[in-house]
């Protein structure tokens, strides 16, 4: 058990994630780098395997070349005795087969968001030589945004050389195979296409294509079915999505997108509106050729197979038919023979005299020169290496170098130009690029004091000034920050450093509202408070009456002002007076109401407005009240049938 144990003295397991046919996956934690990561471990029963091992490091380190966000990184590569494992980024959430099955169908646009990640991530592979040749909702992670990632780089490939090694058989997932791979044919980078074509079927409609009782059934109707239509499950589906399914998962391979980079860009359009209704993908129909289709026989079904793991599906061949009896053959009359023996003599020692010259020349082995290899990936390197003829070493070297960019090959060993038999190894010296030095805290120290030591190591430094409440000089802020490693030499530090404290000089705010003044500090670096509030006659209620802190006075920035505030004018004294008016009635005929309109202008009360409307039918009493300013004239005016009857003004001191 590998729970609690440590893996190069570094990597501590947390617990089993997931396992598959050839390797187990664990949760672990990066004790150096003190974060987690997940690690996928070759199973003990195939670690005896030479090949396998070697094929496993091999393709590991290929994944290693792929940098892509919707690819799981591999940060290392590794052996701690029989285990040999490869690290990789830790994606917290679920599978994107989880996805489905909690929320399929998928709709069209976040089924095309989706792809668009995926055909990015296997353009990034194949633009790298890497075909993945296993894609599956199983292998492509989800994070808790909704991104996805794919993993499982390269290990199929490796797993495969095996199975063909020993059994002649495709590895792959039944329900996502190829019909090339069905056949026992190489895996293209059109088969991963067609893999994610049945993602895409799957994502729209939460079920796959094809299924069977066996993965013969299953990789059968690979071969000989249609895939079925999306739109037949959901007739909302637009014809251009359906489209690219029907494209993506063509029979034959030709037919096909030809490249993943097509297939992202026919997704980048697929939902436009005039796409919307475009014709039905149809396959081409070649005239010129015709073909008999055999009918293939399904083998024997087995209940109990897994169909959603990779596994190794055993090639679909055509039996031979059976050649046609032979006609026969007229009986020839018979020649007399001439003698041949001296021709046989002759033969005899001609083939003596060659099998002792291939002896002679087959027994010393050719010497061949080791390529030039510089400047290369490990991957291109090591095609080149082995296509040359030579073997690869399991272990780069690795050094620093000013020259060679990371990750490329600097030297070999042998080296380039050594003459060696075929089948030598050759070491690869692998850059790691130009060494990086640690960057130190500088803050807090002058910047006179640092100029000093970076001269010679770093770039010049550019400096900004600040206002600042730490003494003249001082680094406050710098970029980059420790511990961060950069390439001294092409490197210019960025600092902060203080310009001492800022003095701001105070303006006349008198008048000023208090927007006014809000706008005002917040333009000079102050603050302001209201010290307190007075009535004034000629200063608008709201606004500055004066300032403690006076116009012309130099102040620290962030200090603050302290004013005066209007309340506006004072009030005056107020009197109420009532006063009882006698209305008369005086109809042009008896009987007939008359409309009174009384209109009052005092403190609260305008004559533009009515004071008070009523109908009379006979004299009326009717009281009028006053509110009355100090200072000021109040009137009233009395209006019957629009006619004024009756108007009086007086003055605040007219009222006793």
């Amino acid at each position: 058990m590998l729970v609690g144990k440590r893996i190069s003295d570094r990597y501590k397991i947390i617990g089993l994630i997931g396992g598959g046919g050839m390797s187990n996956v664990y949760l672990a934690h990066d004790m150096i780098l003190n974060r987690d990561v997940a690690i996928k471990i070759l199973r003990y029963d195939f670690t005896n395997e030479d090949e396998l091992h070697r094929r496993f490091q091999r393709e590991a380190l290929s994944a290693t070349s792929l940098t892509h966000p919707n690819i799981v990184s591999v940060y290392d590569v590794g052996d701690d005795g029989d285990l040999h494992y490869i690290v990789m980024e830790y994606v917290q959430g679920k599978t994107l087969k989880q996805y489905i099955q909690e929320f399929a169908p998928i709709s069209p646009a976040r089924s095309v968001h989706i792809m668009k990640q995926l055909t990015s991530a296997i353009a990034n592979a194949h633009e790298n030589h890497i075909i993945h040749r296993d894609i599956k909702p199983q292998n492509i992670l989800m994070d808790a945004e909704g991104n996805v990632k794919i993993t499982d780089f390269g290990i199929a490939m490796t797993l495969s050389a095996t199975s063909f090694t020993q059994t002649n058989s495709v590895l792959g997932t039944v329900h996502y195979l190829s019909p090339e791979q069905a056949r026992g044919g190489t895996a293209t980078n059109k088969s991963d296409i067609y893999a994610l074509g049945i993602v895409l079927y799957e994502l729209l409609t939460g079920e796959l294509p094809f299924s069977g009782e066996s993965a013969v059934s299953i990789a059968l109707k690979h071969l000989q079915a249609e895939t079925p239509s999306v739109r037949a499950f959901d007739a909302t589906i637009p014809q251009s999505v359906e489209n690219v399914v029907l494209k993506a998962t063509a029979k034959d391979a030709s037919h096909r997108y030809s490249t993943v980079e097509e297939m992202q860009e026919d997704l980048e359009t697929v939902l436009s509106p005039n796409r919307m209704n475009e014709p039905k993908f149809v396959i081409p129909v070649d005239n010129d050729v015709t073909k008999a289709i055999p009918i293939i026989k399904e083998p024997t079904l087995r209940k109990d197979e897994d169909l959603t793991k990779t596994r190794a599906i055993e090639p679909i061949t055509q039996s031979k038919p059976k050649p046609e009896a032979k006609k026969p053959v007229e009986k020839a009359v018979p020649v007399k023979k001439k003698k041949k023996w001296p021709l046989y003599v002759a033969g005899l020692v001609i083939a003596a005299i060659a099998i002792s010259l291939f002896l002679l020349f087959a027994t010393s082995p050719k010497k061949i020169s080791v390529p030039d290899v510089a400047n290369l990936t490990i991957v291109e390197a090591t095609k080149k290496l082995e296509a040359e003829g030579f073997t690869v070493g399991e272990e780069p070297q690795e050094r620093y170098d000013e020259d060679i960019e990371k990750d490329k090959v600097i030297e070999t060993n042998p080296a380039e130009g050594t003459e060696r038999v075929k089948g030598t190894e050759v070491d690869l010296v692998v850059s790691l690029g130009v060494e990086k030095t640690k960057v130190d805290d500088y803050r807090g120290q002058q910047i006179s004091q640092v100029q000093s030591m970076l001269k010679g190591k770093f770039l010049e430094p550019e400096i900004s000034d600040v206002y600042s409440t730490e003494p003249e000089g001082t680094i406050i802020e710098q970029e980059p920050l420790p511990p961060e490693e950069v390439i001294a030499k092409d490197t210019s530090m960025k600092f902060k450093v203080s310009a001492g404290v800022k003095m701001v000089t105070v303006d006349n705010v008198v008048n000023y509202t208090k927007a006014e003044m809000d706008e005002y500090v917040s333009r000079q670096g102050l603050k302001w408070r209201i010290s307190r509030e007075d009535y004034n006659n000629t200063v608008a209620a709201g606004s500055v009456i004066s300032q403690l802190t006076k116009a012309g006075t130099s102040v620290e920035a962030g200090s603050t002002i302290a004013v005066v505030i209007s309340k506006g004018p004072a009030e005056k004294p107020v009197k109420t007076y009532v006063t009882t008016v006698v209305i008369p009635y005086e109809p042009t005929e008896e009987g007939i109401e008359q409309q009174i309109r009384i209109e009052v202008q005092d403190k609260i009360h305008s004559m533009a407005k009515p004071y008070a409307e009523f109908p009379i039918t006979s004299d009326k009493e009717y009281k009028i009240q006053f509110v009355v300013e100090e200072g000021q004239q109040v009137a009233y005016k009395i209006l019957r049938d629009s006619q004024i009857i009756a108007e009086e003004s007086f003055n605040y001191d007219d009222i006793k």
